[in-house]
């Protein structure tokens, strides 16, 4: 039995599908009833579950230790997320802490409710990262401040866990076409027009030139069924690698940011958005 929290789509439906397809029975962590029916299937057992919710993490322990089949948890996917793109000076405390509640706290919470079930099993937790746990572009500060921060906890607790039997896997993914992707460039546009005037005239093209360039990334990124895949092998292959990445961007970029010093990165980085950004700030 494998759980795996962000199910409702994208990679975590994807994933749950892949892992089903392999004879695991899954369950699928939802927000909604009605993302509940979606998802369900024949090895597919949805779970409601908002990672920030502590009674609903205590429901999921529940859950596992009363398997009617009395199935053993064998894997936990931490996969649940969301995404705000903001200029670090615009972005408000409740926003930078809610990014930290799903993308990183909740994680810990679920981990730490399952961890015993996967002592007695041995097994297996996957950390869903991203390329963003690598390397901060602008406005990424909240989104890629928590990524980093679950690639240091994920690290810890691999090493932690080691002696007793239970892997660590981080997997690290680029642009995959995916709702949540498309869901923080809608937040994105909507916080621009939020944003004070002195702001907007900050940051505004440059949050124009960010969203044109998410925009891009994702539409040329690898298919969430082709992203299940790699979470698939990360949670089920013998002797995992310690980290994976999806798609030939996320591999590129993970290996420039070793490579790079922090000044040849910054000026990668300013090239690449460069030719997304509106003609006026491209050429101020």
């Amino acid at each position: 039995m494998v759980f795996i929290s962000g199910a409702s789509t994208g990679m975590g439906a994807a994933t749950a599908r892949e892992l089903a397809r392999r004879g695991y029975h899954v369950l699928a962590g939802v927000r909604s009833r009605s993302d509940a029916d979606a998802v369900r299937d024949t090895r597919i057992e949805p779970v409601l579950l908002d990672v920030t919710n502590p009674e609903q993490i205590e429901a999921l322990a529940g859950r596992v230790a009363d398997d009617p089949h009395q199935r053993k948890l064998v894997g936990l996917v931490n996969n649940a997320g969301i995404a705000v793109n903001a200029p670090v000076e615009a972005l408000p405390l409740d926003q930078w802490r809610r990014q930290f509640e799903v993308n990183l706290f909740g994680h810990i919470a679920v981990t730490q409710a399952l961890l015993p079930f996967l002592h007695d099993s041995r097994g297996r937790i996957v950390n869903i990262s991203s390329v963003g746990g690598k390397i901060a572009m602008a406005t990424y500060g909240a989104y890629a401040g928590a990524k980093f921060a679950l690639e240091a906890v994920s690290d810890a607790l691999r090493r932690e866990l080691a002696p007793h039997g239970v892997q660590v896997v981080i997997v690290e993914p680029g642009g995959v076409q995916t709702e949540m992707t498309g869901h923080g460039i809608q937040r994105a546009k909507q916080f621009v027009k939020d944003m004070t005037p002195p702001q907007r005239q900050r940051y505004g093209g440059l949050m124009q030139g960010i969203i044109n360039q998410a925009t891009e990334f994702t539409t040329q990124g690898v298919t969430a069924d082709e992203a299940a895949l790699v979470i698939a092998k990360a949670a089920t292959v013998r002797k995992p690698r310690t980290r994976y990445t999806i798609g030939r961007d996320a591999a590129l970029m993970t290996r420039l940011a070793w490579l790079l010093t922090d000044r040849v990165l910054d000026r990668v980085a300013a090239a690449n958005l460069r030719a997304h950004l509106p003609k006026a700030t491209a050429n101020t």
